[in-house]
């Protein structure tokens, strides 16, 4: 039987890769069951936050204490784009004076566009294909 290292604890994996077929499928159907548990916990623990967020403030409470925990209302600043456009001419406009403006974007490009356009036969620059393994799995 192999070993797999990995940062937390070695794995064990078996010894055929028709093994290795049938335990990836069992390990994904688990992980898979235990996601959807842990959805149904997010889903109530979402409904509690709204329901808190709705109907705390209503009280005129600050807060709220029970017996484990103490929850308080408090705003929080988020950035919402109402116009791509105006945000991109910003950046067009203020880059050569300042290029940490790029800074206002994420660092990654929409890859369904770039493969649009590489199926156009054209390029975009700064970009190039990259070959990655994946596995996929059915069960049979």
């Amino acid at each position: 039987m192999a070993t797999y290292k990995t940062a937390d604890k070695p794995i064990k994996l078996p010894k055929t890769l028709a093994g290795c077929a049938d335990r990836l499928y069992e390990v994904r159907q688990l992980r898979l069951a235990k996601q959807r548990e842990v959805e149904a916990f997010e889903e109530e623990e979402s409904a509690l936050r709204e329901h808190l967020i709705q109907n705390l403030p209503k009280s005129l409470a600050s807060g709220i204490a029970g017996k484990t925990a103490r929850v308080s209302i408090a705003n929080k600043v988020v950035v919402r784009v109402t116009n791509w456009d105006e945000v991109y001419g910003y950046i067009v406009k203020n880059f050569k004076k300042n290029p940490g403006v790029f800074a206002l974007l994420q660092k990654r490009v929409g890859e369904v566009a770039v493969k649009e356009i590489w199926e156009a036969g054209k390029e975009v620059p700064g970009t190039q294909p990259l070959d990655v393994p994946t596995v996929r799995l059915n069960k049979l």
